[in-house]
């Protein structure tokens, strides 16, 4: 499968490494906003072009992967590029993804393009897990946990406040709370009180740090409804200490079985990570493998991960995956 990236951050870097590492993928070019010619990049084969040259690839890619943040890019950037490509982004703003989807399904459709939104782990491989939990176990309850780790799309979203320089964005788990889950006592848990956030923000000299902090603190769908914390300290010390992307988390669902409801069952399914884009980037190069194959079928239209059967997503034979992972 012929695959471009659109966009060369720390998700684009990893979608090329995952697709070095699966021999039916080729990367063909990466398009960035940047000027191409200070884009480095480890395919040799591949060509860096600029973002608006895209279209001159429209019959030379079988996948687009766009790469951009959820705050601004992806709700403008996968409908206008659904209208020429078939294309997969990982858009995480929950509370959106039912807008969004409405918005690239309509466009893809027009124009007899497949596209898949919000691929990842959360919203991604966790909910599918969810889906499949609360199936299983229909009288339960479902708790997710993230973390302790750096959300990409929170520091995004901080580092498009005027003044801020860079930022990382930690989600911490409560403990105490997710103790109360993996026991059984199914706790009715107020968002503030599943996670915490922590904010560690490089600003411009002389910016108004009082309104960056009310900002973040006050942002909508991001920082509201947590108790956040916002530090703000020198470039130096944020490379120093904070320049991994390490993350992951927990889904669980708590759920009852038998004739008088009397036995307890517990699933859980957990991702320790110590690169979110790496490994969000492996997680949308499986789906990319599983748009070519529905796009050969006939499939138009948006899709999310409920839509993909996991047969799809595998680079073996079905025969193989009957014989060793069935």
């Amino acid at each position: 499968m012929k695959i471009g990236i659109y966009g060369y951050g720390n998700l684009g870097r990893g979608v090329e490494c995952a697709i070095m590492q699966n021999p039916d993928a080729e990367l063909v070019a990466v398009f960035t906003r940047r000027d191409p010619e200070t884009v480095k990049i480890l395919t040799p084969t591949a060509k860096v072009e600029k973002a608006d040259n895209v279209l001159l690839y429209k019959d030379k890619i079988d996948v687009l992967i766009i790469c951009g943040g959820s705050a601004t890019d992806l709700p403008v950037m996968t409908p206008a590029l659904a209208e020429n490509f078939n294309v997969i982004d990982s858009f995480d703003t929950h509370a959106k993804i039912p807008e969004h989807f409405k918005n690239v399904d309509k466009a893809a459709k027009e124009n007899g393009n497949i596209a898949l939104i919000s691929a990842g782990w959360d919203p991604g491989m966790f909910s599918v897990n969810r889906l499949m939990a609360s199936a299983i176990l229909p009288e339960g309850k479902d708790y997710t946990f993230w973390g302790r780790g750096v959300s990409q799309g929170h520091s995004d979203a901080i580092r498009r406040i005027e003044g801020v320089l860079d930022a990382r964005q930690y989600t911490v788990p409560v403990e105490a709370a997710m103790e109360k889950v993996r026991a059984g006592e199914n706790p009715e848990l107020s968002t503030r009180e599943k996670h915490t956030r922590e904010c560690f923000v490089v600003a411009e000299e002389g910016a108004d740090l009082e309104r960056i902090e009310n900002e973040i603190k006050t942002m909508p769908n991001y920082f509201a409804d947590y108790d956040t914390t916002v530090t703000f300290i020198s470039m130096e010390e944020l490379k120093a200490n904070h320049n991994g992307i390490p993350h992951g988390g927990s889904v669980i669902r708590t759920g009852v079985t038998g004739k008088d409801k009397e036995n307890k069952e517990i699933i859980e399914y957990k991702l320790k990570l110590d690169s979110n884009p790496e490994f969000t980037a492996s997680v949308i190069l499986c789906y990319a493998r599983a748009l070519v194959r529905m796009k050969e079928r006939g499939d138009t239209g948006c899709k999310t991960v409920f839509d993909v059967a996991p047969r799809d997503m595998s680079a073996l034979p079905y025969e193989e995956m009957l014989a060793h992972l069935l």
